[in-house]
């Protein structure tokens, strides 16, 4: 499977009338469904827009490749569009996308398609060809360009297999330096391969020799043998997710993110020839300080990472438990407690949920310290879950806050054990992994739960679950209101995330849905706010804008409060401030109503769960409302007229 194959003509679009990122996706995905490429448009565009939120696809020099894999794709193809104005899709290098490639794969297509995707994202690495398709006029002349590009990619692949093979065979004292990369992107499509071009581009400019390892969703490629790391100058990392760092000990090493890869490959190459990157010592388990200045990342990012490491992995759990368990509770409603359907999802949904903490603090320990901390943070997080230490003179357990500092207690314990051990002897380097750290990891990070943790947070647990049971109707509201109104400061951001988490954690620890009730209208309110204001102030709105707006309906009655991000980027103030105060206004009277929604996610979806469903919907829709009158009433008029002639003449100045 070539790009040939996968870019049709009849499905490009050369002049894409769009100018913002929603637009643009459905302009893009529209043609798809008239050409009978995708027969559902929802779904696809869905997973699209689900994409695009794990990070922008939008590579930079004018470029994005927006993909997605589902049942609606009946064909493999690579749409081609080409936008004269620019559109603002949130690109890393901030710049207007001109060119876009989407692509579009059937639900359990074979890694061929992932191939064609890597040999793209090769061929856009080339200048000379970026600039030619910026120009294109028509679909022909862009297969042809796309032909003549593969051609020539094609003979300079075969001679630099001669040249490589050549490579192999010399030793230490050749005359040409050798270094070795490796590029990997959490979801290992796009940018993965783009790095992979960029840095064999810039070494073959610097008469350097270079093997790349991919680590992508095809799998590893190009895998780097022990023969070349032990050849090689320097190691050069541009990844944004986990990859095997043991293996480079002892060697200079570059960690930078992939989009480092793409953008710097020049500077990546030099910095490694001059040894400026630090050396990398797995053995002794917590980086030197000198591995830390080659990362460069801060104290705060790398405890958030590791926060949503267990977060992310505990998501899944909170999802299909909590909606079980919240279906068990109508099925009651319906057949009575004592029914065999509603005592097979209850005890279901019981049952995932008690994998939530020891997940959470496993997967924050192996953020921290690798597979060897898995083990002491599952325990750690067991403990929290199920054992309060016996002298401590409550029934409560350390909880979620417990599972918290389990996970990094048995991180860093890990990270610890590493240093301690780091001059063991060779001859008894087995015994670490197999021996050493799962022992003793355990036995630290069970004596501080123990004697510390377990103690300290189940008085905590406690007194915050008397408080829950015990405020009044006053202080109910003041927590909603906080809890909505965190929800909207970020949209999607550590606010968001810390206010769910918490009504999480209460959830697990009480058994109330209070307080995810003033969460999930919190999180609804700013997507329909956003979509209340373009349909009732449209004269404010782009027509680009006013069709985001409505699918914000969806998205905000689904709680996905990312759909009001476009709107907060483009204008901060006027859209985040009407939203916070729509949402502690909503948050607050969820609360005063005491609504309770025993499910952690779901949105109006999940109405017919919740303890006194209108007024759920009423929290919501009054919340929006006011928010959307706000933003629609506050925000100052656009002159639409204005702004496109003003592009009309900026275009013919340029042109």
């Amino acid at each position: 499977m070539n790009i040939q194959d996968l870019l049709l003509e009849d499905v490009m679009i050369m002049d894409l009338k769009a100018t913002t990122e929603d637009a643009a996706i459905d302009e893009m995905v529209d043609r798809y469904y008239e050409k009978g490429v995708i027969n559902d448009k929802k779904l696809y565009k869905d997973d699209i827009v689900k994409r695009e939120q794990e990070s922008t696809t939008g590579i930079g020099d004018g470029i994005a490749m927006p993909h997605a894999q589902d049942k609606a794709v009946q064909r493999t193809t690579v749409l081609f569009a080409k936008s004269n104005k620019g559109v603002d899709f949130n690109a890393l290098d901030k710049q207007p996308v001109y060119l876009f490639f989407m692509f579009a794969a059937p639900e359990g297509a074979n890694n061929a398609h992932l191939e064609a995707l890597a040999a793209l994202s090769s061929l856009l690495i080339n200048p000379d060809l970026v600039a030619a398709l910026k120009t294109a006029k028509t679909p022909a002349e862009v297969k042809q360009l796309f032909g003549d590009a593969e051609a020539a990619k094609e003979k300079k692949d075969a001679d630099d297999a001669k040249k490589q093979a050549a490579a192999a065979q010399k030793t230490d004292s050749a005359d040409k330096p050798f270094i070795v990369a490796v590029s990997a992107c959490p979801n290992g499509i796009a940018h993965t391969y783009m790095a992979e071009a960029a840095l064999q581009k810039a070494a073959e400019a610097a008469d350097v020799d270079i093997k790349v390892e991919t680590n992508g969703s095809e799998g590893v490629k190009h895998k780097l043998t022990a023969d070349d790391i032990k050849r090689a100058r320097g190691v050069i990392v541009t990844a944004d997710k986990k990859v095997a760092m043991d293996r480079f000990d002892g060697k200079h090493l570059l960690n930078r993110p992939v989009i480092d890869g793409i953008n710097k490959p020049d500077e990546l190459i030099k910095e490694t020839l001059d040894d400026e990157g630090p050396i990398y010592h797995a053995k002794g388990g917590a980086p030197t300080e000198e591995a830390d200045a080659g990362q460069k990342k801060s104290a705060w990012s790398n405890i958030y990472a590791e926060l949503m490491n267990g977060i992310s992995n505990m998501l899944p759990f909170v999802v299909g438990g909590g909606i079980l368990m919240a279906i068990s509770f109508m099925v009651e409603q319906w057949l009575g407690k004592t029914s065999g359907t509603f005592l097979f999802l209850n005890q279901l949904g019981n049952w995932a949920f008690s994998f939530l903490i020891p997940v959470l603090a496993a997967y924050i320990a192996e953020a921290i310290g690798d597979r060897p901390a898995l083990m002491p943070g599952f325990v750690g997080g067991f403990m929290a879950n199920t054992a309060a230490a016996s002298f401590v003179k409550t029934t409560s357990v350390a909880g979620f806050l417990g599972g918290l500092a389990a996970g990094f207690i048995a991180g860093y314990v890990t990270v610890w054990l590493k240093h301690v051990f780091r001059n063991l002897p060779h001859t008894l380097e087995g015994l670490k992994p197999m021996i050493f750290y799962p022992i003793l990891g355990l036995l630290l990070t069970g004596l501080a739960m123990y004697f510390v943790i377990d103690p300290v947070f189940a008085v905590v647990n406690s007194a915050l679950t008397h408080f829950l049971n015990t405020m009044g109707t006053g202080n109910e509201v003041l927590l909603g209101a906080i809890l909505g109104g965190m929800m909207s400061v970020d949209m999607g951001g550590p606010f968001n995330k810390s206010a769910y988490a918490f009504a999480i954690g209460v959830y697990t620890a009480t058994g109330s849905g209070k307080l995810m009730a003033a969460v999930m209208v919190g999180g609804m309110i700013p997507p329909l706010a956003t979509a209340i204001a373009t349909t009732f102030w449209k004269d404010k709105f782009t027509p680009d804008e006013q069709k985001a707006g409505i699918s914000n309906y969806i998205l905000g009655a689904s709680f996905i409060t990312e759909g009001a991000i476009p709107f907060a980027a483009s204008d901060p103030l006027h859209v985040i401030t009407s939203c916070v105060i729509g949402s502690v206004i909503g948050g607050g009277l969820s609360q005063f109503w005491h609504v309770s929604v025993p499910a952690p996610h779901g949105g109006i979806w999940v109405t017919l769960l919740a303890q006194h469903p209108i007024y759920y919907l009423l929290s919501v829709i009054i919340g929006a409302v006011i928010a959307g009158v706000i933003l629609g009433v506050w925000k100052p008029k656009k002159d639409v007229s204005k702004a496109a002639a003003d592009q009309t003449a900026a275009d013919s100045d340029a042109a």
